[in-house]
């Protein structure tokens, strides 16, 4: 069977699987190697070689680095600017909010700069009197335009840099991503500041369930369920937190008779307060002083103690966490570690602009600095590694080199030209665009730009011109998945907090998508010429 032909069907096969979500996404990733080996498109090395390609491990280290950030609290301090200071005026408080997502989106990720605001947006909303469907939105849409402002914004730059580079161009600069980043950002904020009120549903949801794990709101209802005096500033900081877990139903804590100030068996955490039901054991005069309990499954009780010691504690099977402790982390501004964080990745951002050593060297060297300094556990790298990104990048690269290897990428070039001409690199960039707009609503974009780049490849050599501005151009309509709520995690993510339904996307997603295609195919050549 004709190499070319089966590529095109593995190519519609991935596509029905990531559509319908009826296959888990990393079975479906892993099939299309395994295919293309099985038809005899590519050999055995090929179809594994994405596994070992270093822009994989570049983007599996710099996921240990945004949870760095994250982990120590950094995160927490930025989202904690933008819930301090009372921004008046919804105009004034939608550009902070849309300026502030795109800056973390450049540091940290899309996804992370989201889930990091989106609490924080939620409070903000509720009291400015805004309903935050007027704003949820815009703030996803806003995380992915700053994810153009660097190279490590999302992995689809890496792509295109490491494809630029492959195909005879060079590779971009860590802060070459902003000569277009910037006024994507600057196009995203200001229409949806123009547009949100038109465009934006006024919808409230049914349960609003965002998870705001905030230290002093918590302590605030234990003083008040447990009938105990805490002192936010004694208890919680960088290095030492609070717990409450349940008494699980086959513990070997249940029939041990434990009271306030005793400590774990294991753990060494102090016990701050106990409760069965709505009570609590106390003296006569009800003041902060409890008594002792005799543990019964479902028995409540708060503890104190080390982080790290509290997170093993809530894992064991005795207990159950209320609420993760690493959420609570998470919510403690400039934690442990938040320094040696921040210069790490300051070195990090260093090393990748000046282009002195390959981007998979920094980012396995800052990873590994940051294991060695203790920032983070072995087993915190790993949890933070998003694996069904890493084996979709890993199971797709194999697919764009078989785009090349069959000749399926000349075809649609040799197909696209013959309708357009050989004499306008414009109108070849336009379709480009266009068909990676509509494949990216439905794809991830990092994997409808893994097809597309060896089309632009082709595209560039047929038509004799430099491949920068094709590469460019795809990084930024693949940024542009505005269209449907299943076309990034941000969309989903903020679609049952705003109480949004699949046809509020495209409303300011359509006139989004055409200003991206427009400086894609415009703009971005003005600046890397063909």
């Amino acid at each position: 069977m004709d190499g070319a032909i089966v590529t095109f069907a593995v190519l519609g096969l991935a596509i029905v699987g990531f559509v319908t979500n009826r296959v888990p996404l990393v079975v479906v990733a892993l099939a299309v190697p395994l295919l293309l080996w099985a038809t005899g498109v590519i050999d055995l090395d090929a179809a594994l070689a994405g596994f070992s390609d270093p822009i994989v491990l570049f983007i599996a280290a710099l996921f240990v680095i945004s949870e760095a950030l994250d982990a120590t609290g950094v995160t927490a301090w930025i989202a904690r600017r933008l819930q301090g200071p009372r921004v008046s005026g919804r105009v004034r408080l939608m550009a902070t909010i849309g300026l502030t997502a795109a800056l973390l989106a450049a540091v940290i990720s899309i996804n992370g700069a989201v889930a990091a605001l989106l609490p924080v947006v939620v409070i903000v909303a509720t009291r400015a009197g805004i309903v935050p469907s007027k704003l949820l939105i815009p703030l996803a849409f806003a995380a992915s335009a700053g994810s153009m402002l660097t190279l490590s914004g999302t992995p689809v730059n890496i792509v295109v840099s490491e494809a630029a580079a492959a195909a005879g161009g060079r590779e971009f600069g860590y802060f070459e991503f902003a000569l277009v980043g910037i006024p994507l950002v600057l196009a995203t904020v200001t229409l949806g500041i123009l547009l949100q009120e038109r465009s934006l549903p006024h919808r409230t949801p049914d349960r609003l369930e965002v998870a705001v794990v905030d230290p002093g709101e918590s302590l605030a209802s234990w003083r008040a369920d447990y009938r105990v005096d805490l002192d936010a500033d004694a208890l919680i900081d960088g290095d030492h937190g609070v717990a409450e877990v349940l008494i699980a139903p086959r513990s070997t804590l249940i029939g041990r008779t434990v009271s306030p100030g005793m400590a774990t068996r294991d753990e060494n955490l102090i016990v701050l307060a106990l409760r069965r039901g709505d009570r609590s054991p106390h003296v006569d005069d009800g003041r902060a002083t409890a008594g002792s309990l005799t543990l019964q499954p479902g028995d409540a009780v708060l503890v104190h103690g080390h982080w790290e010691a509290l997170h093993r504690y809530t894992s064991s099977p005795d207990v159950i966490a209320v609420a993760s402790s690493r959420s609570m982390q998470r919510a403690v501004p400039m934690g442990r570690g938040a320094r040696r964080a921040i210069a790490i990745v300051a070195l990090a951002v260093v090393a990748l602009a000046t282009g002195l050593v390959p981007p998979v060297v920094v980012g396995l060297c800052a990873a590994g600095a940051l294991l060695v300094t203790r920032v983070l556990s072995v087993p915190q790298a790993f949890r933070a590694i998003s694996w069904n990104t890493v084996v979709l990048i890993a199971g797709m690269i194999p697919l764009s080199a078989a785009f090349v290897a069959s000749g399926a990428a000349d075809l649609i070039s040799t197909a696209v030209l013959g309708v357009t001409g050989s004499g306008s690199p414009h109108l070849a960039l336009l379709v480009l665009c266009l068909l990676t707009l509509v494949l990216g609503q439905f794809v991830s974009n990092v994997a409808t730009v893994l097809v597309m780049a060896p089309i632009a490849v082709s595209f560039a050599a047929a038509l004799e011109v430099s491949i920068q501005p094709f590469m460019m151009a795809l990084a930024v309509v693949g940024a542009a998945a505005f269209l449907t709520p299943i076309a990034t995690p941000v969309n989903l993510m903020v679609m049952q907090p705003g109480g949004y339904r699949f046809e509020d996307y495209w409303r300011l997603g359509l006139p989004l998508s055409v200003v991206y295609v427009v400086i894609a195919v415009v703009y971005v050549p003005l600046i890397w010429p063909f």
